[in-house]
């Protein structure tokens, strides 16, 4: 990707845009000049191809939701429903001149609740929130590598490129949005066979504070690219779009298995030795779960996907089935790639439109908590039996819906990739580790936040503090060391290269 497709643009009165090729440019205002007056909201939304919702605005409350209502308390200055890298350009400036604080969103999914605008409790102030969603745009080119705009879900980008016979390798969530998948690493149901999501990313157009709208890649703003592979979100840029080479749709076979929770001891032993070192081909996850979706006992589940023949499925299985005892119930279906996405998404048959929590759609929203480990390291006996005692304690935390903690299975050709070649480091991991709690809405959000946290707590003896980016805990002490390693020192000299005012701050800093 080449510097014809970069532009500069600059504010004009604090919204006003220009745009110009290898001119000089005057640089927005910093964060530092004011205006000299209250935000000129009028002024931007004359400014703008998008939408900006203001409160008493009609479409106000339906926008300025995540897909968390555990922050549905967020009152945002305003919400600027862009639609095209001019558009967040121009929000920049303003914010900028007017010293408006700014939220970032695309799928709406931040754990600590920071796209949300200003939720209580999440260190944000209302914001003006840069809603990316309408930016959906899924164009597959002649050379099999699709364009995404940032907006787009998962769900949606399964549909179109699946439906064309290409794959990447993303996540199962079919609301998340591929720009924070990939922005963080992104891990998901193939990514033993064809790496993280980044791993595939081969350009990105990326709007800086200056408003400078860059496409970004291996040759041009190799730092940008670099960060934009691993590095996290809003640290150094808005992203609108994502390039990314696709692979011929392999079939998918999807198998799970369950076992009584009596059994749990020998399936985590025995999955961990297996999981990480499997056939590449093979992925799969262990769920230990509890809560009022389980009124007997807890859960123990083994899913996962197999791209090899369907007929060798079984033989794959066999050396941890030996180990971990004969599961109470087992199955296995063999998809195209786009269906076995749809289902993983909760969407089965249905059209991709209706796999989504908005308007028409078929899924809902849940109040959930998490946080996170990256596991270089097999539990020892003692870790094992503290991940047993907490899953069963998930059942006397007041409001919980489903609390556990899901081992997904990392190596393959994650490792083929050096630590420091992209801004994920976690490449001799083992596996990530996500401790998840939903509860009812409106419940009072502390005790499962408590407890999800304190399971990461006890097993710190057992897997340090390193952690993963897309499942971003506020409470994490060291963040920059947790999420990135050796690579936090190149991330900062980025941010401060093209952020030095600081627009892009966040209330977890690395």
């Amino acid at each position: 990707m080449g510097t014809v497709s970069r532009r500069h643009l600059f504010a004009l009165a604090g919204v006003g845009l220009v745009a110009s090729g290898c001119a000089p440019v005057t640089p927005n205002p910093s964060p530092s000049a004011s205006a000299g007056g209250p935000p000129d909201w009028a002024a931007l939304a004359g400014s703008v191809g998008g939408t900006l919702s203001r409160p008493g605005d009609a479409t106000y409350d339906t926008v300025r939701l995540t897909e968390n209502p555990r922050w549905d308390t967020a009152r945002p200055l305003a919400v600027l429903s862009a639609e095209t890298a001019s558009d967040v350009a121009v929000a920049i400036g303003f914010a900028a001149r007017y010293r408006v604080p700014i939220s970032l969103r695309s799928g709406g999914h931040s754990y600590p609740g920071y796209s949300a605008g200003g939720a209580p409790g999440t260190g944000v102030k209302p914001s003006l929130v840069i809603d990316t969603r309408r930016m959906a745009q899924v164009e597959l080119a002649a050379d099999n590598t699709v364009r995404v705009g940032v907006g787009a879900s998962l769900a949606a980008l399964y549909d179109a490129i699946g439906s064309k016979g290409r794959a990447i390798a993303a996540g199962s969530c079919a609301t998340v949005g591929i720009a924070g998948l990939t922005l963080g690493g992104g891990v998901g149901v193939l990514v033993r066979a064809y790496g993280l999501t980044c791993d595939s990313l081969v350009g990105v157009e990326i709007v800086t504070a200056d408003g400078t709208v860059h496409s970004a890649d291996a040759s041009t703003d190799p730092d940008l690219f670099w960060a934009s592979r691993g590095g996290g979100g809003g640290h150094v840029g808005v992203v609108t779009a994502l390039t990314f080479a696709t692979r011929p749709a392999p079939d998918v076979t999807m198998f799970s298995l369950g076992w009584h929770f009596a059994e749990a001891s020998a399936v985590i032993r025995a999955w961990q030795d297996w999981a990480p070192t499997a056939d590449p081909k093979l992925w799969s996850t262990l769920k230990l779960l509890n809560g009022a979706r389980y009124p007997t006992e807890p859960g123990v589940f083994v899913s996962g996907t197999w791209i090899g023949d369907p007929s060798d499925l079984d033989g794959q299985l066999q050396s941890f089935l030996t180990a971990a005892g004969t599961p109470k119930s087992r199955g296995s279906s063999t998809h195209e790639y786009r269906d076995a996405m749809m289902i993983y998404a909760g969407c089965g048959s249905s059209p991709a439109s209706a796999c989504t929590t908005g308007s028409g759609g078929m899924l809902s929203r849940e109040s959930f908590a998490g946080t996170s480990h990256v596991a270089t390291t097999r539990l020892d006996a003692a870790g094992i039996q503290t991940v047993i005692d907490t899953v069963k304690s998930a059942k006397s935390v007041p409001g919980m819906i489903e609390g556990g903690v899901s081992l997904d299975a990392l190596g393959g050709t994650v490792q083929d990739i050096a630590a420091d070649a992209t801004a994920f480091p976690h490449r001799d991991a083992l596996m990530t580790v996500q401790y998840t709690a939903t509860f009812t809405d409106g419940a009072d959000p502390d005790p499962p936040s408590r407890w999800v946290r304190g399971f990461r707590t006890a097993l710190l003896p057992q897997w340090g503090t390193a952690a993963y980016v897309n499942y971003a805990d506020a409470d994490i002490a060291d963040p920059s060391a947790s999420y990135f390693g050796a690579n936090a020192e190149r991330l900062e000299k980025i941010a401060r290269q093209y952020d030095p005012n600081g627009l892009f701050t966040q209330p977890q800093p690395w």
